[in-house]
């Protein structure tokens, strides 16, 4: 139930609003950190004296090692959240991830131990963050009265969506002063945050249970996705000769017994004493309908960022008379069509699936996202710039009407004492959404560079009078091309440093272009086609249900749960169930 919204004694701001701030200043934050990690890679590589082209797996842990430990400890740490208390949890969360920052800033170490250094800082801030994310749906649902769940889950997610594209901006600023401020901004946030939600945030009166740590379930979903995100993430290194590590014996044996794991993991909850999470929720129709849509939306969106990134900055943002140093500045600046489509449909979807549901409003918000990856991949590699920001604009739109109403329909679904499993469950498919995202769009980009960059170089070469270098030039992986642009740097100059400036200028950049854009294209059809399904799927959800006035009945013909809205006492209860039994 709702924490009664007394106000605070030294203010008399409603409870409500205090949680609202509180929780958004932590998402944001949080998604902050993750997006400035885009930008500011070339300064910190620099900083720490590491070379980006010969350290690809520190560049991977960089950007996916937060994501791999969100997901695999959000669903463990709702379990806890339940048992021990969400606010309790969250200001924990609050304080790791601050420490976190702040070890960041002073890494001491330069070079290999220095990336590593930075990436065990780095895993200790996704600690933080999975309590953060975990437990803030939970806390806004349980502070809010149902009638406003989607506005405020709205104007978090808004506040999250927002921060990755800050971001974006903010590192592309601090890192021309110094790498290090890059982690110092979230510190006073991360400060003030923390001891505001030690003194103000309240524990709300919800049944708890005499719950167990679910050890069986633990060590098949959470092994199991560790090991599995994990074989994703190596399938990117290059393995041998090739260009990526798809047939390393590791990564094949390790996705493979992560998925075992994963697929035993709901037969060890159907039968554990304690599990840590309800199938039984499975059978409410918003929240099966609901997760299943927001995972395929993560895998959708996930990678979209940084492969829009690193068409800008690799291709796009040079071949219009940009220096490859200031592109990481520049990229952030021409995507916020997208964070503006977000911002303002964000709140909005949420007020109208407050008063309507969420369905149809998710449903169309898919497909809106749907013709945006239609509309990008029709986009030629000097495309003018009006249509792309129309594309940016249309998918920040459809990502906001989606966002907001289907969390909503998510967490109203389910009785208060489930909303932090809930809440964890939610954010654990998102964010592995992400990162098996991120090792897919990956995949198709780097299996296409692989098939092309070799004559798109050797064609290059030959127009540029340099012919006889093809022979030597046919071992350079694509890869190292590819992250070089991703992390601003000239790809040809750096693979082709002995060759004159002349030379590399003539090359560069629609070398990368004609072997990147074939397999860009195939990632937006592919991100069309799983935004189909999607709003296929909040299609076929229910319509609007929140738990605490509606009045569950569990079909036993379909296994699919009913429902009917009461609004009294007992004998309106047991009519209700009459007039469900007679229409069955």
């Amino acid at each position: 139930m709702p924490v009664p919204d007394t106000g605070t004694p030294e203010t008399g701001l409603p409870y409500k609003w205090v949680a609202l701030s509180n929780t958004t200043i932590a998402t944001f934050m949080a998604t902050v950190n993750g997006s400035i990690i885009l930008i500011s890679l070339p300064a910190i590589f620099n900083g720490i004296s590491i070379n980006p082209l010969t350290s690809f797996q520190y560049l991977l842990w960089m950007l996916m090692g937060y994501g791999v430990v969100t997901a695999t400890l959000l669903l463990s740490f709702d379990r806890l959240s339940d048992m021990y208390g969400r606010v309790r949890l969250y200001n924990i969360g609050f304080a790791i991830f601050t420490a976190g920052s702040i070890l960041l800033f002073l890494t001491p170490s330069t070079g290999d131990t220095g990336a590593i250094e930075m990436i065990f800082f780095r895993l200790i801030q996704a600690v933080g963050a999975a309590f953060i994310f975990s437990n803030s749906a939970a806390i806004l649902t349980d502070a809010f009265p149902p009638d406003e769940r989607g506005k405020v889950l709205g104007l978090n997610m808004v506040a999250a969506l927002s921060g990755q594209f800050i971001g974006l901006l903010i590192g592309g600023i601090l890192a021309v002063y110094n790498w290090r401020y890059v982690f110092l901004i979230s510190v006073p946030f991360g400060v003030i945050g923390t001891i505001w939600a030690f003194m103000k945030l309240r524990e709300p009166a919800y049944p708890k249970k005499a719950r167990k740590i679910d050890l069986w379930g633990n060590v098949t979903f959470v092994g199991g996705l560790t090991i599995f995100l994990v074989g994703i993430t190596y399938a990117l290194v290059p393995y041998g000769n090739d260009g990526m590590g798809w047939a390393n014996p590791w990564v094949i044996g390790s996705m493979a017994a992560g998925l075992l794991l994963l697929l035993a993991f709901p037969f060890v909850e159907s039968r554990g004493e304690d599990p840590m999470f309800s199938m039984d929720l499975f059978r409410i129709r918003n929240f099966a309908y609901g997760n299943a849509a927001g995972f395929l939306s993560a895998i959708a969106r996930g990678g979209v960022m940084i492969i829009l990134i690193m068409l800008l900055q690799g291709i796009w943002l040079p071949l219009h008379g940009y220096s490859y140093e200031s592109t990481p500045f520049w990229a952030g600046v021409y995507m916020l069509p997208l964070t503006i489509g977000f911002v303002i449909m964000g709140p909005v979807s949420g007020l109208f699936s407050d008063k309507y549901g969420a369905r149809w409003i998710s449903t169309l918000g898919m497909i809106l996202v749907a013709i945006s990856f239609v509309i990008l991949a029709l986009l030629p590699y000097d495309f003018e710039y009006l249509p792309f920001a129309i594309a940016l604009l249309i998918m920040g739109i459809g990502n906001g009407m989606f966002a907001s109403p289907n969390s909503a329909a998510i967490m109203n679904s389910v009785p208060a004492g489930d909303r932090g499993v809930a809440s964890g469950m939610m954010s654990t498919l998102m964010n592995s959404g992400f990162v098996i995202s991120m090792g897919m769009f990956f995949t198709i980009i780097v299996v296409g560079l692989t098939r092309e960059f070799p004559a798109s170089l050797s064609s290059a070469l030959t127009s540029a009078g340099v012919s006889q270098l093809i022979p030597a030039m046919s071992h350079i992986p694509p890869t190292g091309a590819l992250f070089a642009a991703f992390l601003g740097y000239n790809p040809v100059q750096m693979i082709l440093a002995e060759l004159p400036l002349s030379v590399t200028a003539a090359i560069s950049p629609a070398t990368l272009a004609h072997a990147f854009m074939p397999s860009l294209a195939s990632t937006f059809i592919v991100g069309a086609i799983i935004s189909l399904i999607a709003a296929a799927l909040c299609s076929r959800g229910g319509e609007k249900y929140v738990h605490e006035i509606h009045t569950p009945v569990t079909a036993a013909s379909n296994g699919e749960t009913e429902s009917k809205e009461v609004t009294g006492d007992k004998d309106n209860m047991n009519r209700a169930r009459t007039e469900m039994r007679e229409q069955r």
